[in-house]
């Protein structure tokens, strides 16, 4: 396709500019994504925000199909439902877009329409992001809010996969708020009873087509059942780390395990049966025995089922889960403080060591209990340094239970308590030029902290010190967890709160859609109604052709007999002759599509050679670093293989080729296997 803007390249479509958009992961590229039939350009508006950004779908030449501006005049009125909004669709005309295909060929008959923000269904595969239960439950319950709807209008996507499936709900784009969590792209191949049948079907996408569905294509009401029972699986599964981790690539099953007995079928229904329950697990399980597509769920039955599921409890189980975390990170927060005090402790108890043995007159528990008011005096003097006078004015009073009356260190204490009440309570005074608090005096200080690591005191002192020390911190430890306890609660009450109001906001969006709905049933059964009426017009008329048909065949076949018996050896020599002309025309019309039949056969075994020949060489060309070289033989390749795709499909790996061909082309960074 010569048709290769680069990004920032303005465009003016219909009197509208655009630029094209720069890759995300590939500066300095278009931002481009390629599918079976063609190539999707994103197109950002001079004027406007980014969520009116299009998308431009250029057609390989096989698609270019005149037929499509009729086929999304009639796709239009479905561009309202839910998850279809790539059906508002412009096509581009040589009566209204000559200008622009005279300047790019390639664009004739190349759709404009809505581009979709977000990732898609393949790449949350592809990359193994897992899923919260409630996200994985919200997309479900999306995609089969969309299939359902479908279904009730007669309609079908009949292509649908994990690439044809995005997500707006991940976007990082400001979306309007009625946006649908999720969004279906590659909507030509749509089934409706309004439209004709495409001239080319496809027969679905690996990893979602059933192996049993005829291969000559899809193209029903009950097309879309098989694969979405598949995608709405892999959905509710996502959130299980094990279904993640056993996903085959680009989609969880590979094809050859389609419809059979393997590891991957019993790991993914045994995870829905666990997570969602066994209705789930067994609407999964009626789509993967089904023997046809239409002995599927209906995504009505999906939607039920998952509509069914209490998600207040779901989030309740995530709000004790982030609670349970926030807890975590507290404990190890408050165990990371004690960790410090207790070093701060020792190294005061080494301190203390150094001192005259002379001067250590108390008992072994003395030393302890000083240690512990050593180790809470620094922590305050720490917390008073940062400005924490709250914090520190505590401490000290937590240290002031420990020391004995009348001590230096109760002195000291007292004295940096008054200090801190006073700065925390301010009260006018005269103030005392050249005096320090005591407080405030380092001296005073050092000397008290000595003096508590020095001072000794008998056994029933030190009992009485211990037994106040645990029971302040038993007092301590209740206060804390009612503290936390409360907390927590109060996060709760929050959260639910938070969910009160966004349920009672989707109940109201609910309601308003519901009354959207009823018009539009109300709208769709005069429809239904007037298309009836003219479908019985056309079968009495039909009816009426046929009567007419049987009465001038029963007119030929009466003048027949009476002109076989006015002059039956007349017309028995007649028959003779044109017999044997007959025979002969028909002897040379053998002979003729039999020699075309053999050069036919020549001329594709020559392709399918040359086909190799393309393939070997972009290989070669891809494996000897010259890519450009490797894209233009992977070019000739697919514009070959274009030219009689179905034979080519059905000749030994010239499919799995092919398949290469374009994943490199749509993607230079793809490497060719060697096939």
């Amino acid at each position: 396709m010569t048709f290769q803007p680069n990004p920032g390249e303005r465009i003016r479509i219909n009197g509208k500019a655009y630029t094209v958009g720069q890759h995300p992961a590939a500066p300095g590229l278009a931002y481009a994504q390629a599918g079976r039939q063609g190539i999707v350009y994103q197109l950002i508006p001079v004027e406007g925000s980014p969520h009116e950004a299009k998308a431009l779908k250029v057609f390989f030449p096989k698609f270019r199909i005149p037929a499509m501006v009729y086929q999304s005049e009639m796709m239009e009125i479905y561009s309202e439902s839910p998850g279809l909004q790539v059906c508002k669709r412009d096509v581009l005309t040589p009566e209204r877009n000559g200008d622009i295909i005279a300047e790019h060929p390639d664009l004739l008959y190349a759709v404009l329409m809505p581009w979709v923000h977000g990732v898609t269904w393949f790449d949350m595969i592809a990359d193994q992001r897992q899923l919260k239960r409630t996200d994985s439950l919200s997309l479900a319950k999306a995609l089969a809010g969309i299939g359902s709807g479908m279904e009730q209008r007669g309609l079908a996507h009949c292509d649908l996969s994990a690439p044809n499936v995005m997500l707006p709900f991940f976007s990082e784009v400001d979306l309007p708020e009625k946006s649908s969590a999720v969004e279906l792209v590659d909507v030509e191949q749509i089934y409706s009873p309004k439209m004709d049948r495409p001239d080319v079907l496809l027969t679905g996408s690996p990893g979602y087509a059933a192996h049993r569905t005829v291969q000559s294509g899809l193209w029903s009401p009950y097309s879309d059942r098989f694969a979405g029972a598949i995608i709405l699986a892999e959905m509710l599964g996502w959130c299980d780390p094990q279904v993640v981790g056993k996903a085959w690539g680009e989609s969880y099953f590979d094809q050859p395990e389609m419809q059979n007995p393997c590891e991957r079928y019993f790991v993914l229904k045994k995870s829905l049966e666990h997570h969602w329950g066994s209705r789930i697990a067994d609407l999964f399980g009626r789509a993967w025995e089904s023997q046809d597509v239409s002995s599927c769920p209906t995504f009505g039955e999906w939607l039920v089922t998952l509509s069914s599921i209490n998600e207040e409890q779901l989030l309740q189980r995530e709000i004790e889960v982030a609670a349970a975390a926030v807890k975590g990170e507290s404990e190890g927060a408050d165990m990371l403080a004690l960790q410090t005090d207790a070093s701060e402790a020792a190294k005061a108890a080494a301190d203390a060591k150094e001192k005259p043995a002379a001067t250590d007159t108390g008992p072994g528990t003395k030393g302890q209990d000083n240690g512990v008011v050593n180790r809470l005096f620094l922590q305050a003097r720490e917390m008073e340094q940062k400005g924490d006078v709250k914090g520190a004015l505590e401490v000290y009073r937590s240290a002031h239970h420990f020391v004995p009356a009348g001590s230096p260190m109760q002195v000291e204490l007292e004295a940096a308590i008054r200090g801190l009440e006073d700065e925390l309570n301010p009260q006018p005074q005269e103030e005392e030029t050249g005096k320090i608090p005591l407080y405030r005096n380092r001296k005073w200080m050092a000397i008290g902290i000595a003096a508590l690591i020095l001072i000794g005191g008998s056994g029933i002192t030190v009992n009485q010190i211990l037994a106040d020390r645990s029971e302040s911190r038993q007092k301590e430890a209740v206060a804390s967890e009612a503290i936390a306890k409360q907390q927590e609660e109060a996060k709760l009450a929050e959260l639910q709160k938070s969910e009160q109001d966004k349920q009672k906001q989707a109940e109201e969006e609910r309601k308003r859609k519901q009354d959207e709905e009823a018009a539009k049933l109300a709208k769709q059964k005069a429809e239904k109604q007037k298309l009836q009426e003219q479908y019985d017009k056309q079968a009495k008329y039909e009816a009426y052709l046929a009567q007419q048909k049987l009465a001038q065949q029963a007119k030929e076949e009466e003048k027949k007999r009476l002109q076989e018996q006015y002059d039956k050896q007349a017309k028995y020599e007649v028959y003779q002759k044109q017999l044997k002309q007959q025979q002969a025309k028909e002897e040379a019309a053998r002979k003729a599509a039999a020699a075309k039949a053999k050069a036919l056969q020549q001329k594709r075994s020559q392709q399918v050679v040359q086909l190799i020949a393309h393939y070997n060489q972009a290989y070669n060309a891809q494996k000897g670093g010259n890519t450009s070289k490797a894209r233009e033989y992977a070019t000739s390749f697919a514009r070959l293989y274009e030219q009689d795709a179905a034979y080519f499909k059905s000749v030994g790996k010239t499919s799995t080729r092919a398949n290469g061909i374009y994943k490199f082309l749509a993607n230079a960074g793809y490497q060719l296997p060697n096939v």
